[in-house]
């Protein structure tokens, strides 16, 4: 019985060799499907790393020259405001001395009015005091004429006979 139980051992024995052969071979074909897959992880990592890595630089890249550009875009409008503020420095300026010599010309042609105005009356008024005069010494040559005619008449009509006063 002895040799029974040593040969149901050793198959035992030889069974469970077997048994822990073939759970070697199959953890150790797991394990390599496990470190496949993990190869293949840390490829996707690697890959995605990579990816993200190239769209960050072509962002930084694509950003810095943004930056760049609209840094020489204020530049530009910078210059531009400058140029623009000089213009309407000068534009003003011009305007102010267009105003003084408007002003001033306004000022002059009004003392040439007042001075001509000034003027066209006393010659208003010598006319008129010359006018005066003449209208004088014509009615007095009238008043003269007409007193003599006014005679002549009153003697025409006393030589007929007539009194002047009665007519």
């Amino acid at each position: 019985m002895h040799a029974c139980v040593c040969v149901i051992a050793t198959a035992l024995q030889c069974e469970s060799v077997k048994k822990v052969q073939s759970d070697r071979i199959d953890l150790r074909r797991r394990m390599r499907h496990t470190e496949q897959k993990l190869q293949h992880e840390r490829q996707d990592h690697r890959d995605v790393n990579s990816d993200l890595s190239r769209q960050y630089k072509t962002m930084q890249t694509e950003l810095t020259n943004k930056v760049k550009r609209m840094e020489k875009e204020i530049s530009q409008l910078t210059e531009e405001l400058v140029l623009c503020q000089e213009e309407l420095s000068k534009e003003k300026r011009d305007r102010e001395q267009v105003e003084r010599e408007k002003d001033a010309t306004i000022a002059k042609l009004q003392h040439k009015l007042g001075n001509m105005e000034t003027d066209y009356e006393k010659i208003l008024h010598e006319n008129l005091d010359g006018l005066t005069s003449q209208l004088s010494v014509a009615r007095r040559g009238w008043e003269d004429k007409s007193t003599t005619l006014h005679q002549n008449d009153k003697e025409l009509l006393s030589e007929f006979g007539l009194n002047a006063r009665h007519i």
